[in-house]
């Protein structure tokens, strides 16, 4: 089964865990969330991940450009599932089936949100969304929904702080690549 990646930060007001679905929201920033608005704690949660580092750095570190290897203390996480997970594709005709375009993926989040709650409602054995990443190429990406928690495994295979120093030629080269700063 492939390895999925994912960065989440172990240090200030939202910090996480590696396989921690994030069950406040819905935020402005975040594509699929598929909370109930008002922002809140609720039952609803997402975990996003990437099939690639890059895609992760790309898409975490987005608003800045710098990669901080050090501000609220960024880790690097990869795993595997336990089990298949239902995910609807959204890279190919489905969104325009169902009323919608590409632009899902990378038009106004607002709207995307929307359409990932309408989603969770509509197919409730779907355990996500399969789609690509709007910050780097087109990558392929998954949101995954609080229904997926049980393909989690226990440990990840990897779990590093973006400050470990064998991460830095690597992440220095993806910084270049897609034109962001290392700090």
């Amino acid at each position: 089964m492939t390895v999925l990646w994912r960065i989440y930060f172990g240090d200030g007001p939202h910090s996480g865990r590696w396989d921690g679905f994030r069950s406040y929201g819905p935020l402005t920033t975040a594509r699929f969330d598929h909370h109930v608005p008002p922002r809140r704690e609720q039952e609803r949660a997402i975990l996003y991940v990437g099939l690639a580092i890059a895609t992760c750095v790309a898409e975490v570190f987005q608003d800045t450009r710098v990669i901080d290897r050090r501000r609220r203390a960024p880790w690097l996480v990869g795993f595997r599932l336990r089990r298949t997970v239902r995910l609807l594709d959204l890279t190919g005709d489905w969104p325009t089936r169902a009323g919608a375009s590409q632009a899902v993926s990378s038009g106004r989040r607002d709207r995307a949100r929307q359409w990932s709650a309408a989603i969770y409602d509509a197919y409730p054995e779907t355990e996500g969304l399969w789609y690509r990443s709007s910050m780097h190429g087109g990558e392929p990406a998954m949101a995954l929904y609080e229904r997926a928690r049980g393909a989690l495994r226990a440990q990840p295979e990897v779990h590093l702080p973006l400050a470990h120093p064998g991460l830095e030629v690597p992440l220095g080269r993806m910084a270049a690549s897609l034109g962001y700063l290392l700090a």
